[in-house]
């Protein structure tokens, strides 16, 4: 991967992302690795994924742990936040990555009880690790950050909904956040070229995403957002708490 942030500008930073052994979490994993982070690899159901690229970042010199856990379960919250404080005593950056709600054979109320319900726990049970400097980063799509001003297609507004509950009730967290000097930000991309996400859709909803890119002129790969997520969690955080990432014209922003 090429460089995104300055080699060594992390060394002595403890990051975890959720939902990051694969997708954009995982490259977003890598360019922390590369500025000399010690990561947190967080994965559900992924674990040979997770543990392969923990393998390949400490063969690269970095410092990385694999940690599975269900997030929509508090006690397994507990013990991916346990596990962290043994290693490595601390968080400076934790990067809310994880979502879903598109997965078959899931309980109708999956997506609000993950992309909201369980994005709170996260931070909640993260609170205890972070300290004045850190950062909090919350990830998202344009569908969910702009859904109450433009519909999006039918197969994501469950997902969608959820998202922007999820972030809306995080915002409520920026206060209490600002008051204990941590930092908060929403990075809001369009769709990604190659994630589940956009595959699904296209699955459901054949030439969705050609439509999409076609209106927006680009869409960004894994790569590009992933680096744009990590750019996030070190540059000044706008007084909107929030990181606009492609085109956003065709949502009114």
């Amino acid at each position: 991967m090429s460089e995104i942030l300055t080699p060594g500008s992390l060394s002595g930073k403890n990051v975890l992302v959720t939902g990051s052994s694969r997708g954009v979490g995982a490259d977003t994993v890598r360019y922390f690795a590369e500025a000399g982070a010690n990561v947190v690899i967080n994965f559900r159901n992924k674990e040979a994924r997770a543990v392969k690229l923990a393998e390949q970042i400490r063969e690269a010199g970095g410092t990385a742990i694999s940690v599975g856990a269900d997030l929509t379960d508090p006690a397994s919250v507990a013990e991916l936040m346990a596990t962290i404080a043994a290693e490595y005593g601390s968080l400076d950056i934790l990067v809310l990555n994880a979502s879903g709600g598109m997965e078959s054979g899931m309980a109708e109320d999956y997506a609000l009880t993950l992309n909201r319900d369980a994005q709170l726990n996260v931070l909640e049970a993260a609170r205890p690790l972070l300290s004045a400097g850190s950062r909090v980063v919350f990830v998202t799509s344009h569908q969910a950050h702009f859904i109450k001003t433009t519909p999006t297609m039918p197969e994501y507004l469950p997902v969608a909904l959820s998202k922007r509950a999820g972030e809306d009730a995080l915002r409520e967290q920026i206060p209490a956040l600002t008051e204990a000097g941590i930092e908060f930000i929403v990075v809001s991309g369009d769709m990604i070229e190659g994630t589940i996400t956009a595959t699904l859709l296209d699955r459901m909803n054949p030439g969705a995403i050609a439509e999409r890119r076609a209106q927006a002129g680009k869409l960004y790969n894994v790569a590009e957002f992933a680096a744009e997520v990590a750019l996030a969690a070190v540059e000044p955080v706008p007084a909107d708490n929030t990181r606009l990432v492609g085109d956003t014209a065709s949502f009114g922003g």
